[in-house]
C-alpha cells in the first residue's frame, strides 16, 4: 500500500513538473490592454485631425489650423506628452523625403513628404522593430486639390487615431522588441511615406518583424446595406514580392505558394484575436490589398518585410475620397460623423495585442528543414534561437487558411512526427519565449534528404 502511494505521488509530481514546464499559453497582460484602449481618447484625435480642414500632401505647412503640417505637428505633439508620461520611453522625430512632379501624376508641386516616427525600444533585442502605421495625409475628389475641405476622418484618422492611442497604452509597459508606431504621408499620391521609411529602415539596418498598416477602421455601415461592428479583414500577399526565381521554382515541387511571411503575420494575428478577442471576427483576405488598389504595407512587402493591412469589412465608397456634396439624395463626403468610434477602439486594441505579443517574443528560427519524402513520418529541424524557451511545430491540411494543430515540443531543434505524412500537410515552426509569447511559424525553407 505504502509503495502504491509512493508510485501514484511520483507519477503525479512529475506529470506536474512537466506541466510547469511549459509556457503558458495565456498572458493576463493582454486583456489589461484591450481593457486600457479608450474610445473617447479616439474621438479625440480623429476630431483633431479632420478639424484641419484638410490635410492633403500638398496643402498648408505653416498655418497651425489648417493642412497637413498643422496635423503633423499634433501628431508629433502627441507622441511627445506620451513620452512624457513614460519617463521618455519614445523617441520622436520627423523622417522625410522629397517628392517632384516627375515622379509621379499626383505630385503637382515639389514637396516634402514627412513622416511622424515614435520609437520603443525593446530592452533585449532593441534593433528588431514591429511597426503600427497610420496615414497622416487625406484627400478630395481630386487627389491633386490641396485647397478643397478634404476631412479625411474616417480615410485615415482613424487610423491615425489609433497609432497614437496604441502608442499611449503600450508605453506603459516594457518590450524585448521595439515598436515603432508611425503616421505616414503621401499615401494619396503614391505611397510615397511608406517607401521612404522602409529605405530608411534599409540604410538604418532595422530587422523588421513586420509592419500593421491601418487605413481605415471606423467604418462599420457598407455599401452593401451590411452594419457590423466585430468584421475585419487582414489583407496579405502570399509570397515576398522580391522572392528569387530559384524559390519560385521550388514552390512548384514543395508547396508554400500561400506561406510568405506577410501570409504568417496574418495568420499570427487571426490566432492571437481568436483567443483573446474572440467576440471579433478577424477575415483573413488573401489579397495585397482591395482589388486593384494599394496601401502603405506594400512598400515594406516589396522590400521583402512582411506586412499587412487592417481595415474594416464593410467599406462605403461615398464616404471615401469624394468632395462633401449632396448630390441625388446621398451625403458625400469623408466627415467625422460616419465613424463609429468603439468600432475603432476595437481594431485599435486588435493592433495593440498583435504589437505587444510579437514584442514580448523571441525571434523566430532563420532555418527550417522539412524531410520525410516517400516515408510514413514527417522530420523537422531548425536553429535554436536564442532566448527562446522552447519551439513549437504547426501543420494543417494543405487547403486550411489557418495552422490547424501544433504541439509545444520543449527547448529542442529537431522532431519526428511519427504517422504523419508529408505529402498530406503543410508544416512550421515557431519560437515560444518563457512568457508563452512566440515568433511567426516559420514555413520550411530547406529540404532535408
Amino acid at each position: 500500500m505504502k509503495y502504491t502511494f509512493t508510485f501514484i505521488f511520483l507519477s503525479c509530481f512529475t506529470a506536474l513538473l512537466a506541466q510547469n514546464n511549459v509556457p503558458s499559453e495565456t498572458d493576463l497582460r493582454i486583456y489589461g490592454i484591450i481593457g486600457a484602449v479608450s474610445a473617447d481618447r479616439i474621438e479625440k484625435d480623429v476630431r483633431t485631425l479632420a478639424g484641419f480642414g484638410t490635410r492633403n500632401t500638398f496643402s498648408d505647412t505653416l498655418s497651425n489650423t489648417r493642412g497637413i503640417g498643422a496635423a503633423r505637428r499634433y501628431i508629433k505633439g502627441e507622441f511627445e506628452k506620451t513620452s512624457q508620461n513614460c519617463g521618455n520611453c519614445l523617441d520622436v522625430f520627423y523622417q522625410k523625403d522629397l517628392v517632384t512632379p516627375d515622379m509621379g501624376s499626383r505630385i503637382p508641386k515639389e514637396t516634402y513628404v514627412v513622416n511622424v516616427v515614435a520609437i520603443q525600444k525593446g530592452t533585449k533585442y532593441p534593433n528588431r522593430y514591429i511597426i503600427m502605421s497610420g496615414d497622416i495625409d487625406s484627400r478630395a475628389s481630386d487627389a491633386t486639390d490641396f485647397t478643397t475641405d478634404a476631412p479625411g476622418a474616417n480615410d485615415n484618422a482613424s487610423g491615425m487615431a489609433g497609432t497614437m492611442e496604441a502608442a499611449r497604452v503600450l508605453s506603459k509597459y516594457k518590450f524585448e522588441n521595439s515598436i515603432i508606431y508611425v503616421g505616414l504621408s503621401g499615401e494619396e499620391q503614391g505611397l510615397f511615406g511608406g517607401k521612404g521609411l522602409a529605405e530608411y529602415a534599409i540604410k538604418k539596418g532595422w530587422d523588421i518583424i513586420g509592419i500593421l498598416n491601418n487605413d481605415m477602421i471606423g467604418n462599420i455601415e457598407g455599401v452593401d446595406g451590411v452594419i457590423s461592428n466585430r468584421d475585419f479583414r487582414i489583407f496579405s500577399e502570399p509570397v515576398p514580392a522580391n522572392e528569387t526565381e530559384k524559390q519560385r521554382n521550388a514552390r512548384r515541387f514543395y508547396g508554400g505558394e500561400v506561406d510568405g511571411n506577410s501570409r504568417q503575420l496574418a495568420r499570427y494575428i487571426h490566432k492571437n484575436v481568436s483567443d483573446y478577442m474572440p467576440e471579433m471576427n478577424p477575415m483573413m483576405i488573401y489579397r495585397l490589398d482591395r482589388f486593384g488598389r494599394g496601401g502603405h504595407h506594400r512598400p515594406f512587402n516589396d522590400l521583402g518585410f512582411a506586412g499587412i493591412r487592417i481595415m474594416e469589412a464593410h467599406e462605403n465608397y461615398t464616404q471615401q475620397h469624394q468632395d462633401i456634396r449632396k448630390e441625388d439624395g446621398i451625403e458625400y463626403g469623408d466627415v467625422v460623423e460616419h465613424v463609429n468610434f468603439p468600432y475603432a477602439a476595437k481594431l485599435t486594441a486588435v493592433n495593440a495585442i498583435n504589437l505587444a505579443s510579437l514584442a514580448w517574443a523571441p525571434p523566430a528560427p532563420k532555418t527550417v528543414k522539412i524531410g520525410g519524402i516517400v516515408e510514413a513520418d514527417v522530420k523537422l529541424q531548425w536553429t535554436k534561437v536564442e532566448g527562446a524557451f522552447g519551439y513549437k511545430v504547426y501543420w494543417r491540411d494543405t487547403t486550411s487558411p489557418t495552422w490547424d494543430h501544433s504541439r509545444y515540443v520543449g527547448d529542442i531543434s529537431e522532431i519526428t512526427l511519427d504517422g504523419i505524412v508529408i505529402d498530406n500537410s503543410f508544416f512550421g515552426v515557431s519560437a515560444v519565449g518563457a512568457n508563452g509569447h512566440e515568433s511567426p511559424v516559420v514555413f520550411p525553407n530547406n529540404i532535408m534528404r
